[in-house]
């Protein structure tokens, strides 16, 4: 049986393998999660808070997510709220509280096992445009620097990686890195299945991964350790 793993499950492997994420911190109550984020400088306001938990897949169609969060008051009343719209089904849950990062430009990342040929890496535009382009590009992994060169010189709408609305160019060594450390996570963990960064949000060039999301075979590590 396949299980989803959380939120920050996903985030911590994925960011032991060299995928940049949003700052952010988790607790299993509200008091938890405001003393991390003042003991941590890296999480800065505005914030953004979700309720995590490995059965929890749809948070914002669940109102599960509080967006632009600026002080310790909103921020209480939001992990208040979050942990009182919890439900039976929901198990085991945690509040997730992240950085919000700035960013015009968005972009998604994957990689699933496929029967035939093993691993396959997928980048392509997110955010609004994403179900109107449609603009993908896919190669096997594990990738090379080159094999993840050519995903991004294969999406039509690559203009969006040079200087946009007074951004700059999208760093390209680094949106390389992202493709392939996210294929390093893959093959790392045992009983993989699926893996998204939807989205990657391009902070000053570089891409950001504000959510993550790992499929593993029930049963296996969730922490990136693999008995190959």
């Amino acid at each position: 049986m396949t299980i989803t793993l959380s939120e920050a499950e996903s985030r911590r492997i994925v960011a032991r393998h060299g995928v940049n994420v949003s700052p952010f911190v988790t607790g299993s109550s509200t008091d938890d999660v405001v003393a991390a984020i003042n003991a941590d400088p890296e999480v800065t306001y505005p914030l953004v808070a979700k309720l995590c938990g490995r059965k929890i897949a749809h948070k914002t169609e669940r109102g599960l997510v509080r967006l632009r969060i600026n002080d310790e008051e909103a921020l209480r009343s939001a992990g208040d709220d979050l942990l009182a719209a919890t439900r039976p089904e929901d198990g085991e849950v945690e509040l997730l509280v992240s950085s919000m990062v700035p960013g015009n430009r968005e972009l998604i990342a994957g990689l699933t096992t496929d029967p035939q040929f093993g691993l396959v890496a997928m980048l392509g535009v997110g955010g609004i445009l994403a179900e109107a382009v449609r603009d993908v590009s896919f190669r096997l992994a594990p990738l090379q620097p080159v094999d993840a060169a050519e995903m991004i010189d294969d999406l039509e709408t690559k203009r969006l990686f040079g200087e946009f609305r007074g951004e700059p160019a999208v760093d390209r060594d680094a949106l390389i890195s992202t493709l392939i450390g996210l294929c390093r996570a893959g093959a790392d963990l045992e009983g993989f299945v699926s893996a998204d960064l939807n989205p990657l949000i391009v902070v000053d060039g570089r891409p950001v991964a504000v959510d993550a999301l790992i499929e593993i075979e029930s049963g296996d590590e969730p922490d990136g350790r693999s008995s190959r």
